[in-house]
């Protein structure tokens, strides 16, 4: 998921560079929002579970597909959000893909390509929520296919969605204006005119 936050730090750059607020950035407004650390902290649970051990890879997927239950309720709560909708397509591309598969599907090549060197069975299943694609992969084009050399990872389509509707969603909050009554300014009290 570092590449996840690479790209929230890119989005929130870009939104700075086309004129936006740094200080809107305390003005975002999420329902429910403490559901998103709910569900990113499960999905990051999974990567510490062992991936030698025959109980690992069952634990990881019910964990993973378990998490995306908050994580797209706050994608319905606010989907009237500019990014939103987008990002919880890809979220729930991502789940489709794991839940059909008994976990997320990799593409050697691919992974070989990030990792920069050639990889065998254990490394391409080093996660235990990884499963490897081949031909047998329901879904196949939702699966981790996307090399992401810099980062030494594969993404997905769902991914890309995610990623885009984020960067949407950030751009967006950065650059509406600034309600500079809930920082506590323009609560000066009437002058005489106005009391007069």
């Amino acid at each position: 998921m570092f590449w996840l936050g690479a790209v929230l730090v890119i989005s929130i750059l870009s939104g700075l560079a086309r004129g936006g607020k740094f200080l809107n950035l305390s003005e975002i407004q999420l329902k429910a929002w403490p559901l998103l650390l709910v569900g990113f902290l499960m999905q990051g649970v999974t990567n510490w579970l062992p991936s030698d051990k025959t109980w690992s890879h069952d634990t990881a997927v019910a964990i993973i597909i378990l998490s995306y239950l908050p994580l797209l309720v706050v994608v319905w709560l606010n989907r009237t959000h500019p990014g939103v909708l987008l990002a919880g397509l890809g979220m729930f591309m991502n789940f489709v893909v794991i839940a059909a598969n008994g976990g997320m599907p990799v593409l050697p090549g691919a992974a070989e390509i990030a990792a920069g060197r050639s990889l065998d069975r254990l490394d391409l299943l080093s996660a235990a929520k990884h499963v490897i694609l081949d031909m047998h992969t329901r879904m196949s084009f939702l699966a981790d296919v996307i090399p992401l050399r810099p980062f030494r990872t594969v993404i997905s389509l769902g991914d890309v969605l995610l990623a885009v509707g984020l960067g949407q969603f950030v751009d967006h909050e950065l650059r509406k204006p600034t309600t500079w009554l809930r920082h506590g300014l323009g609560q000066a009290k009437p002058g005489s005119a106005s009391s007069s």
